[in-house]
């Protein structure tokens, strides 16, 4: 049991530059402090309890604001970075060494009625291990967020996120997907540099056909002058004097 809090709190070390010491995070870090009671909750959960451990893990709420359902399943590593604001649904399931930053929601969508045909159902997220989820992020529904995704601050993620992708915005869409699983860590979920925005590289796509759509008509007009100075008249001349006669008749 020590060595596992060990290599929690060793996790969180890693993954934030500004803890100094083991007894730093152990004092003075809420993410610590409300992983340690979920660990027991957990353990109480699975054991046919239901009071206990839901007014345990709502003391923890309390103390820390994070929120953690009891019934939640959570791996190794588990990190969350500041913390206030983060709630983690019942069903929810999160694989080893993901990190959370704060005001991430992982909800259910499911509607309140009937909630008793809903008790034993899947109404949370599934995160695979090593994802990175920025702050302000909701993940909702039962969905499965691939190993080693990023989802960027303040998506709202309703589908399911292939691995290694990034994702960002309302609704949470595809910007970029790493070759590989040894990536650099993402700070936020949100990687570093110029990212590429769809609606941007769209908006680009369709200027860029209006030009050539511009180019093709000046074109066509300065053939069309050149024709008309040749022969005196403007072509097709037989066609715009037939039009003309429709318009006469219908007058």
């Amino acid at each position: 049991m020590l060595n596992k809090i060990i290599r929690e709190i060793d996790g969180m070390i890693k993954r934030d530059p500004a803890a100094r010491s083991r007894i730093e995070i152990a004092l003075c870090y809420p993410a610590f402090h409300a992983i340690l009671m979920y660990r027991g909750t957990n353990w109480m959960w699975k054991r046919g309890w239901r009071l206990a451990p839901r007014f345990l893990s709502q003391t923890a709420r309390f103390i820390t604001g994070i929120e953690i359902h009891p019934g939640a399943t959570i791996g190794e590593g588990f990190f969350i970075d500041h913390g206030m604001g983060v709630v983690i649904g019942e069903t929810a399931e999160i694989g080893n060494n993901v990190t959370l930053y704060h005001d991430v929601t992982l909800g259910g969508v499911s509607p309140s009625e009937d909630s008793d045909q809903q008790r034993c159902t899947k109404r949370h997220p599934t995160l695979n291990d090593n994802v990175i989820v920025g702050s302000g992020a909701q993940i909702l529904g039962p969905i499965t967020v691939g190993a080693c995704a990023r989802v960027g601050a303040n998506a709202v993620v309703i589908k399911d996120v292939p691995e290694r992708a990034t994702v960002v915005g309302i609704p949470a869409r595809v910007i970029a997907r790493a070759k590989s699983a040894d990536g650099e860590f993402a700070p936020y979920g949100t990687p570093l540099g110029e990212l590429p925005d769809p609606v941007a590289r769209a908006m680009d796509g369709l200027m860029e056909h209006v030009s050539t759509l511009n180019a093709r008509i000046k074109d066509l007009e300065s053939r069309l002058d050149e024709a008309t100075k040749t022969s005196g008249s403007l072509p097709y001349k037989p066609a715009i004097d037939k039009a003309e006669g429709k318009k006469q008749k219908q007058a």
